[in-house]
């Protein structure tokens, strides 16, 4: 099995959109009439939520009328958000077949179809001409990449002249090793994380200007701190994002916490410009 086939196999999991609309019934939710809002608390799967999701499309520039690439889509939630707050037209891309037919059938329930499209591909080989889409975004996906400047290369290319490339990752910012299984691994081999110079380094090597960054530890630490005390303190609630992680989602949301207060990892929005 190789990189992106042990990748596509962490995060398939075929009883997911089930959970979610039992989720969503318990809340008292039509799931054949979905409000994107409340199915965020389940969607939206990386540290923030949708307060990062909104801050990543605000650092973008993204409006309506735009065409933008979501690279390692998951589910859709990002896709989603962009789609229902800003009228954005979204491609989204992901390796895990079953990921992507969960975020189409999401997305049909949600009334969001005549924006938000889906399609499994890898980021180091995107089915799109050159020049496609103006912006492209990438959260918490650089992580299951151990070719970043491949896949930065491949998203260059499908953007048009002066498109905008956000991405949102989990990065190595100090000293020591992070616990697994994490979040987006179960162990070390299909973990790469990488610090911020790498990506920088990765970015230009891309042919991307450097326009904007951010280190969001200290949200991170309160973000982690909530979903933790939801979690582990009280009964789960009906939705969120412990539905995607299986019996050790607790150990996994667990150690992430941990890496974060001891400042190993941090969350950091990058934004490049293509030239």
């Amino acid at each position: 099995m190789d990189i992106e086939d042990d990748v596509a196999a962490h995060y398939d999991n075929p009883g997911l959109e089930a959970l979610i609309l039992d989720g969503l019934a318990a809340l008292g939710q039509d799931p054949d009439n979905i409000d994107p809002d409340v199915l965020a608390a389940a969607d939206q799967l990386h540290i923030g939520g949708t307060d990062a999701t909104q801050s990543v499309a605000e650092g973008a520039g993204l409006h309506a009328g735009m065409r933008v690439l979501d690279v390692g889509c998951g589910i859709g939630g990002p896709a989603r958000y962009l789609a229902h707050h800003l009228g954005v037209a979204v491609q989204g891309v992901d390796l895990t077949p079953e990921s992507v037919r969960t975020a189409a059938s999401l997305t049909r329930r949600s009334g969001l179809e005549g924006l938000v499209q889906f399609s499994v591909a890898s980021a180091l080989k995107l089915p799109f001409d050159d020049g496609t889409f103006d912006a492209a975004t990438m959260l918490h996906v650089g992580m299951n990449i151990p070719d970043k400047a491949g896949a930065f290369r491949e998203i260059h290319r499908v953007l048009k002249p002066a498109g905008i490339f956000a991405l949102y990752d989990i990065m190595s910012t100090g000293a020591g090793t992070p616990q697994f299984p994490l979040p987006w691994a179960s162990t070390p081999d299909s973990s790469f994380v990488e610090d911020r110079a790498g990506y920088l380094a990765a970015l230009a090597a891309a042919g991307f200007r450097l326009e904007g960054e951010r280190n969001r530890h200290g949200f991170a630490v309160e973000f982690l701190q909530r979903t933790q005390d939801k979690i582990f303190t009280s009964e789960a609630p009906p939705l969120g994002m412990h539905l995607h992680m299986g019996t050790d989602a607790k150990q996994k949301i667990g150690n992430l916490a941990a890496g974060v207060r001891q400042g190993v990892l941090a969350p950091v929005e990058l934004f490049g410009r293509r030239d």
